[in-house]
């Protein structure tokens, strides 16, 4: 009868956590197969990047939009 080893049972649980992995990687897959087929279009020949962009001025991002603008010093007043 053969005696297992130490380095016998390390290797099991590698091949098992190996094993664990790869079913966990194919149910990943397989979900986002489905979201991916179950996701709404956009309309053909309309490219997603830009969809829903309105064309002329933009907002601005920082909305500083309400702030005072500061008067601007009268040249007149050199002395």
């Amino acid at each position: 009868m053969a005696v297992r080893g130490p380095m016998g049972r390390g290797k099991r649980e590698r091949e098992r956590a190996r094993a664990e992995r790869q079913k966990e990687k194919a149910a990943r897959r397989e979900e986002a197969k489905h979201r991916r087929a179950t996701a709404p279009t956009g309309s053909p020949g309309e490219d997603p990047d830009i969809a829903g962009i309105v064309p002329g001025p933009q907002a601005n991002p920082w909305g500083d939009e309400g702030l005072a603008e500061e008067p601007e010093p009268d040249d007149k007043e050199e002395t």
